[in-house]
């Protein structure tokens, strides 16, 4: 199929779904529709598609960074310190990886109003006497700050892929045929 073809396809498919009347309960549940952001005006379609990548990438590790804090939270409230505290997880929570994540979004579009990250490799690190009340009720406190903070982030994160994901929607109601350069076709046979 070549590429008018394609073309004409997806026009074809978008009139298609387009077309005849609405039914009211699902007139009610539309959404409205997605414009065009200035904010990403600089980005090309496959940038745009790259940076969203990116995004769930980096909502993915903050979603792992969260549970692992949460779990390690639970562990102190539990009063189970000692064995739970395992230094195999500490590269993961390095303040280099969390910082080289976040730097690779501010790269492509500015993000002010991400909230930032706590040091997650001290959290982690800090060993408290299981005796140390005090010092128990500290990295408590630390690490529900902790959570709290990853969860504003993770938040603004969904913001940013909800904005993409907007973006990428005006895009391909603009030119329906943009949907299908994601898709990969075989180069067309050869007549014998």
């Amino acid at each position: 199929m070549d590429q008018r073809s394609l073309n004409g396809a997806a026009t074809a498919l978008a009139e298609r779904t387009s077309e005849g009347p609405v039914p009211a309960a699902r007139r009610a549940r539309t959404r409205p529709e997605p414009q065009r952001s200035p904010l990403f005006a600089h980005l090309s379609l496959e940038e745009l598609r790259e940076f969203r990548t990116t995004l769930n990438g980096e909502e993915a590790q903050v979603s792992y960074w969260r549970r692992i804090i949460q779990a390690r939270l639970d562990v102190v409230r539990a009063g189970a310190l000692g064995t739970a505290d395992g230094a195999k997880l500490r590269p993961l929570l390095t303040d280099d990886r969390v910082r080289r994540s976040r730097n690779a979004l501010i790269d492509v579009v500015p993000v002010d109003d991400v909230p930032p990250l706590p040091s997650l490799a001290e959290l982690w690190d800090r060993r408290v006497d299981p005796g140390d009340e005090e010092g128990l009720s500290a990295l408590e406190a630390d690490l529900s700050g902790a959570e709290t903070q990853i969860s504003a982030y993770r938040r603004a994160l969904h913001e940013r892929i909800d904005d993409a994901t907007g973006e990428l929607i005006a895009r391909y109601r603009e030119s329906p045929s943009l949907c299908l350069s994601v898709l990969p076709l075989e180069p067309a046979r050869r007549a014998r």
